[in-house]
């Protein structure tokens, strides 16, 4: 399992903290200085699930800053998976990559349903 974190994201380090508690074994990227590619992340998106806006951190400073919560919606989705991948302060972390699925935040809930 890959795990994908802000190393000074407080949910980043709770959520490897859980895993760490649940005796888990995981590999850590620092999406800062690697952050994920386009095909990474198109990936992702299609093992995960979920709307392509939940991969983006919307709480974050940089996604306020360029206004996307208006912009998304016209954007085609390369186009947003150009701009996740141009940039991994817009990209919602953690994200969790197994074989089969990927998850982005931190949802106990959800973890435990997927990974235990």
């Amino acid at each position: 399992m890959l795990v994908v974190v802000y190393p000074k994201c407080s949910t980043c380090r709770k959520a490897l903290k859980w895993l760490d508690e649940h005796g888990l074994e995981y590999d850590v990227r620092d999406i800062v200085e690697d952050n994920p590619s386009f095909d990474e992340l198109k990936l992702w998106h299609s093992l995960s699930g979920y709307p392509l806006k939940k991969f983006f951190n919307t709480s974050g400073i940089l996604y306020r800053k360029l206004g996307l919560k208006d912009k998304l919606a016209s954007m085609s989705e390369d186009e947003q998976l150009e701009l996740l991948a141009g940039d991994g302060m817009l990209v919602k972390r953690p994200v969790v990559v197994c074989d089969d699925f990927v998850m982005t935040g931190f949802r106990e809930k959800e973890w435990e349903e997927k990974l235990l």
